[in-house]
């Protein structure tokens, strides 16, 4: 596997988007048998609509089916695109304090009283969430418009709920699933804002989101965000623990048809195929983007200002497993400068943001609670071909910034006139959904070598109980400098083994760093990198 990096500082960090997530949080939080998801697993339930989902009651619905949303995606890429519908200024200048109060009423939720095990709540335009959105539900092969009524959401005046029932869409949506307790409805995924939407399973507070496809990340020339501007839930029977959600995508140089087949558990499974139609050639494009926050784990770094947690972040290191089957452990920086990484591969079988660290103790926040946040866990179900998974590390002095953004880029980007379907599975699971039995890195660190000024990294191998450390060969590298030592000592506190090794950057600013444990020269660990930059 080849890595190509590249350190962009010139790059100003506000030319990026980077989401507000305290304000994106508190509005959207108040195994085998799944990796194949097929398209005929869940099927509509064929009762009735409840009389409390919010239906056209006057349309007699459409014909609906898996090939809908292509064709519309397909026509709609042969001409330009079309600005989305926007809220009324009235809605888009209310502040966060006001839009808060607004709340789908539970009476109103899309099958709430029936027997399927699923609900839909919805979310209004306003504050920030400009973009209009269409929700349609499908029964019997028969898609109706969802309908916005002035008893559709508790609002802080009749003016405002008058104003939401004028506007008739929405700005996003959320599902409901007894995911924790037989008896409560949990929120388990969302979908707000452009194409972003996240999930969380038994257990898991929110963390982590993805998008449906990412546009020119990095790029001087600012990024492109396409947005799911129609939506479309399939009704699951009541025996059915699974639920169909069809979104189509649009943006100035592309469009997509997405399917989402949502299975929530422990952990909570959704199976994605993603139909695309460049508008243009596109050179920088971003499959199954997913988007973080990391800001220090005292451990590789520590926080600029005095703060009693010991680590702040939603993820903590990018996980790949590539194509030849090497597992592949990059903790993650908050750099004081743009870094982008590409990581060369054909045919990768997994890739991931990863929250290994789970207990409270590891963070120290009561309210935050970052030992429940999600992994997320990235698997091809067809062959991507040629291309790199390229990690974004942007500068952030905040906990409220997603400063971390992961995709697949495919190597030839996508041409004009062609139309690529990509099918994964994601697994929102506490660790690495892969690999349970093999050694894992659960702990780095960096430092200056003991009665030394050569820089040092520590690394903590866990899962080998009966290495024996002198048959071990430490496989170290490193881009610019040279190794100076390289130790292995086991570590019973891990049940593991730990490495040491320090360099001599000489004179570079950056160097990338790579060890593997071997053992009769073959690899027994996964391959730990890190990005060295001199500060």
């Amino acid at each position: 596997m080849k890595l190509f990096l590249t350190s962009i500082s010139n790059i100003r960090t506000h030319s990026f988007w980077l989401i507000k997530r305290s304000l994106f949080a508190s509005l959207l939080i108040n195994t085998l048998g799944y990796a194949q998801a097929e398209e005929s697993d869940v099927q509509a339930e064929s009762a009735p609509a409840s009389e409390n989902i919010q239906v056209d009651q006057e349309s007699k619905g459409y014909r609906f089916s898996n090939q809908t949303v292509i064709d519309l995606a397909k026509k709609l890429a042969q001409s330009p695109m079309k600005p989305a519908e926007k809220a009324p200024q009235d809605l888009t200048d209310m502040d966060y304090s006001k839009y808060r109060q607004i709340n789908f009423q539970q009476n109103q939720a899309v099958w709430g009283n029936t027997p399927t095990k699923f609900s839909v709540q919805l979310f209004a335009p306003g504050f920030i969430f400009n973009d209009l959105v269409s929700i349609d539900v499908v029964e019997n092969g028969r898609a109706y418009p969802l309908n916005v009524s002035s008893d559709s959401f508790k609002t802080p005046n009749e003016e405002i709920s008058k104003l939401i029932s004028q506007v008739g869409k929405f700005a996003g949506l959320r599902l409901h699933y007894p995911i924790n307790k037989a008896d409560v409805n949990d929120e388990f995924v969302v979908f707000q804002g452009a194409s972003y939407f996240r999930a969380i399973s038994q257990g898991q507070s929110y963390g982590l989101s993805a998008r449906g496809l990412a546009v020119d990340v990095a790029q001087p020339k600012g990024e492109e965000f396409p947005m799911f501007k129609q939506f479309w839930i399939e009704r699951p029977s009541s025996s059915q623990d699974a639920i169909v959600v069809h979104a189509l995508l649009d943006s100035k140089s592309v469009t997509g048809a997405y399917r989402f087949g949502i299975y929530p558990g422990k952990p909570t499974h959704i199976s994605v195929k993603a139909t695309l139609f460049p508008r243009v050639d596109l050179n920088n494009v971003g499959i199954a983007p997913l988007t973080s926050m990391y800001m220090y784990n005292t451990s590789l770094d520590a926080s600029d200002v005095p703060d009693y947690r010991r680590a702040v972040h939603d993820s903590e290191g990018l996980q790949i497993l590539t194509g030849n089957g090497e597992m592949l452990w990059r903790p993650l920086n908050n750099p004081k400068s743009l870094q982008v990484s590409a990581f060369s591969d054909t045919s990768p079988k997994g890739f991931g943001l990863i929250q290994r660290h789970r207990a409270f103790e590891d963070y120290q926040d009561l309210e935050a609670n970052y030992h429940t946040r999600p992994s997320a866990w990235i698997k091809p179900m067809n062959d991507w071909g040629a291309g790199h998974v390229e990690l974004v590390e942007i500068p952030s002095n905040s906990e409220t910034n997603d400063n971390i953004v992961a995709y697949w880029q495919p190597k030839e980007g996508l041409k004009k006139g062609q139309s690529y379907t990509y099918k994964y599975l994601m697994t929102w699971s506490n660790d690495t959904p892969v690999s349970l039995d093999s050694p894992r890195v659960v702990r780095s660190a960096k430092g200056v070598k003991l009665f030394k000024t050569n820089p040092e990294v520590v690394i903590d191998f866990n899962k080998m109980p009966d290495v024996n450390v002198d048959d071990l060969t430490i496989d170290a590298s490193i881009s610019k400098g040279k190794i100076l030592e390289a130790i292995a000592v086991k570590n019973p506190h891990q049940n593991g083994v730990r490495v040491y090794v320090s360099f001599d950057p000489q004179d570079a600013g950056l160097a990338e760093l790579r060890v593997q444990l071997k053992q009769e020269g073959t690899a027994i660990s996964p391959t730990w990198l890190y990005r060295w930059i001199k500060e």
